[in-house]
């Protein structure tokens, strides 16, 4: 399985340009939350289907709709973990803005200085930074390809050395594809995670949770599906929707392929993630770093900054008129889905996640846009 890109660029584009209030009236988000989720269930019908909504201060209102397993009768919680898939991405590039500020990395820091060794002179100049932008290059073709994946779940090397290998394969060619031209690959995230493993001595997971999980008390988060009780992620199978368990290999991506996509945790914890940067990085970062993650890179559009779609939209703005930063990441293994939305000017960030990749590819950007349009207007806003 691959990591599905199908909406990671377009989906946040059509967001409706509506006023919101403040996130205290917590009963009002509630019930425009509770719609939401109603219609858009209602309308695709994934096995399983969630939202929520935060604020600076943590969630403000989340609900489920669905099964756990199509063919079962537990149904979905609140609490339970959702994987996250590409959305892992943003959480990537924050780790390595933590190195940058304990002085263990820099912004400007170049793949042949972090990974020694053979190089092809085009990637003399390229950084860290250019890998999650998306900007050095690398194409999944040329780095990974079928035989990686139906490989490297029975590959005896751990996941660190599997993406060192994957580096050193990539940085002893040229890349395929356009240095500064945007080119979406989880390869990117990869190497640059074996550039992070290769200069602290640490493999990625270690320090997901030392610097990024256990600062923000996220206590849910894992890496691959989540492990029972929990919801099983499906997919449609040639017109049935199949699921498998989370015990099964098949169940997510291989494990080297993490820093691009498999990270699970509940709403609850994710929202402390993206709270993060509505609050200028507190208590992680400085706001100076989240600015870095957040700008997108120079050069011909998409507009991507590190792990982060950048688009400029009305409904972000506290005037509700004047276009306004969203921060926007759609995720997914093809049996999971997950779509996220972060205003900071409008001191929200918006959550949906489903246990159904093919349903959930429908339900969970439809549901944000669900959530913008249902929320309450402020006395002086109106519909744009």
């Amino acid at each position: 399985m691959i990591l599905d890109r199908r909406s990671i660029l377009g989906a946040m584009g059509v967001l409706p340009a509506v006023c919101l209030p403040t996130l205290a009236h917590a009963g009002t988000a509630t019930e425009g939350l509770q719609a939401a989720l109603d219609r858009v269930f209602g309308d695709t019908a994934p096995v399983g289907l969630g939202a929520a909504l935060v604020s600076r201060e943590g969630l403000v209102a989340s609900g489920v709709r669905g099964l756990r397993r199509k063919d079962g009768s537990e149904p979905v919680l609140a609490t339970d973990p959702w994987h996250l898939g590409s959305n892992t991405k943003a959480m990537t590039a924050v780790l390595f803005a933590r190195l940058v500020e304990q002085g263990r990395a820099d912004w400007d820091l170049k793949l042949v200085d972090a990974l020694p060794g053979e190089h092809d002179p085009v990637w003399a100049d390229v950084r860290v930074v250019d890998l999650m932008q998306h900007r050095a290059g690398l194409r999944d073709d040329d780095a990974l390809g079928q035989a990686w994946f139906m490989t490297a779940r029975g590959d005896p090397a751990s996941p660190p050395e599997q993406r060192l290998a994957v580096a050193q394969k990539v940085l002893a060619s040229a890349p395929g594809g356009t240095p500064g031209q945007f080119q979406y690959g989880n390869a990117n995230y990869m190497v640059a995670a074996a550039a992070m493993e290769a200069i602290t001595g640490q493999d990625w997971q270690a320090l997901m949770v030392e610097q990024v999980f256990s600062p923000l008390a996220i206590t849910s988060a894992g890496f691959g599906a989540p492990p029972e009780p929990a919801p099983w992620g499906h997919r449609d199978m040639g017109g049935t929707t199949a699921s498998l368990p989370p015990s099964h290999p098949g169940s997510d991506n291989p494990a080297a392929l993490g820093p691009a996509g498999t990270v699970h945790m509940t709403m609850e914890d994710y929202g402390r993630f993206l709270a993060v940067f509505l609050n200028d990085g507190q208590p992680l970062l400085q706001p100076a770093s989240i600015e870095r993650l957040s700008q997108p890179a120079e050069g011909p559009p998409p507009a991507y900054g590190c792990g982060w779609i950048v688009l400029n939209q009305p409904w972000a703005s506290p005037d509700g008129t004047t276009p306004g930063r969203v921060l926007a990441h759609d995720g997914s293994n093809t049996m999971w889905y997950a779509s996220a939305a972060v205003a900071p000017a409008r001191d929200l960030a918006l959550i949906a996640v489903s246990n159904d990749g093919t349903a959930g590819a429908r339900a969970c950007p439809a549901l944000l846009r669900a959530l913008i349009s249902g929320l309450p207007v402020a006395e002086a806003g109106t519909v744009g």
